[in-house]
């Protein structure tokens, strides 16, 4: 262990991964380095999500094993941020945590760390109604150096029944669209090509005379070598503005991830989502329409309270019409402080969960094959990211439509814009060879 060295572990979202490198800038500021293996930290620490529950098991299960560490050294720091620091504060200390900060504490952790030395437990959960960290310069970690997450907004104040995130992230705060702006135009002029704008609900942004339609048109018009995506949409705001916004600019990724979470008007209802099923197909014809090229995914629960197997049904069928290129399909698990686990019975069998689960999620394939079927003979710009995970003679990287390409190539290189005439498909990934220009 080498002293005054950290490492950071993030589980759940991109909106975690954001928030690691936020934590990042602020311990190098702090003087302290990052090391890559946990073995050679002083300090540790667990970013963590608590949306579901698998999420939160293998935190646990990770943080049990680092029990190990910190019996061969007690002077190991274990740390846990994010969502569950804001949940669960007393297992965590149980299973070895000396230190727990929520989402809108970064800023404390040199402080919060010298406690824990000075031999005291350390715990700051607050949430903040003004946070987001704007003036703070995230240290991008990892080997990916095309694509950066930008984080435009924190919180969420939609109160879905089944999510936790207004509890544990609290209300939706929007960055100034100045710090936004420069960020971006850093990444770009820092070798990166694409940028991701992440919010909870990231056309709800709002900050001044900017609604997201603004700010994703200013963002676009830095370079048009500078791709541009965002995540995640709640189908209520998604504006006719946005979407004609996203078909006007070329570097805007015609790719949307709107999630429609379940078919059925009465189960949408019980989760709070404040949309009908035709509501969100209408959105989606919207899309279609302006941008006939666009891809859109989805998320879906499985099982969700009382759902019975006509409210599956109808899932099924909205997904059949929709058409999704692809999906994050759960099965619905129960989060304790929602509004769900307060006043709704989790009675679906888990057994039924399962096989509905299945079901959609073997639609989904379906779908997915029939939509990368249709680009075979297609020639498609991706933006390289680096070379394929089963071949270091192959490439890899993504088209505007978030569809993974992989293709033999030695001239080019991750960052580089590649004509890709497509020649075949699985449902998760095309293939095919580099096209004349």
């Amino acid at each position: 262990m080498i002293p005054n060295t950290y490492h950071i572990e993030t589980y759940g979202c991109q909106m975690n991964f954001s928030d690691s490198e936020i934590v990042a800038s602020v311990l190098n500021k702090a003087n302290y380095v990052q090391v890559s293996k946990p073995e050679e930290a002083s300090l540790i620490f667990l970013n963590t999500c608590s949306i579901r529950e698998h999420a939160e098991q293998r935190v646990l299960n990770r943080l049990k094993h680092l029990k190990s560490l910190k019996n061969k050294n007690n002077r190991l720091i274990i740390g846990i941020l994010g969502c569950m620091a804001e949940r669960i504060q007393d297992k965590l200390f149980e299973e070895g945590a000396d230190l727990i900060a929520g989402p809108d504490t970064y800023r404390e952790l040199p402080q919060m760390i010298q406690e824990v030395i000075n031999h005291s437990k350390a715990v700051n959960t607050l949430l903040s109604e003004s946070e987001t960290y704007e003036d703070i310069n995230p240290l991008r970690i990892g080997n990916n150096e095309v694509s950066a997450f930008i984080s435009i907004m924190r919180g969420c104040q939609n109160f879905c029944s089944y999510c936790v995130v207004p509890y544990t992230r609290g209300s939706e705060r929007s960055r100034s669209p100045e710090s936004i702006l420069v960020e971006a135009k850093e990444l770009f002029e820092n070798g990166y090509r694409e940028v991701i704008l992440l919010g909870q609900n990231v056309n709800s942004y709002r900050s001044g005379v900017y609604g997201f339609p603004k700010l994703i048109s200013k963002v676009a018009e830095i370079n048009p070598l500078l791709r541009i995506r965002f995540a995640t949409s709640h189908p209520k705001d998604l504006s006719n503005d946005l979407i004609e916004v996203i078909a006007e600019y070329p570097n805007i990724c015609k790719s949307i991830h709107l999630p429609l979470q379940s078919g059925s008007n009465r189960i949408l209802q019980l989760m709070n989502r404040k949309y009908t099923s035709e509501f969100y197909l209408d959105r989606i014809n919207a899309i279609y329409k302006a941008i006939p090229e666009c891809s859109i995914s989805s998320d879906i629960i499985a099982g969700f309270c009382s759902e019975t197997e006509e409210d599956h049904q109808q899932t099924i069928a909205v997904m059949k019409q929709a058409a999704f290129d692809y999906a994050f399909m759960f099965k619905y698990s129960e989060r304790s402080g929602t509004t769900a686990s307060e006043k709704m019975n989790d009675d679906v069998p888990e057994k039924t969960k399962l096989r509905r689960l299945n079901e959609i999620i073997n639609l989904q394939n379906q779908l997915s094959l029939h939509s990368n079927k249709k680009d075979i003979g297609k020639i498609s710009e991706v933006l390289v990211e680096g070379t394929s995970k089963r071949s270091s003679k192959q490439l890899s990287g993504r088209t505007s439509q978030n569809k993974v390409v992989v293709f033999t190539d030695d001239k080019h290189k991750a960052g580089d814009y590649v004509n890709v005439r497509i020649t075949q498909c699985s449902s998760a990934t095309l293939q095919g060879d580099v096209a004349p220009y």
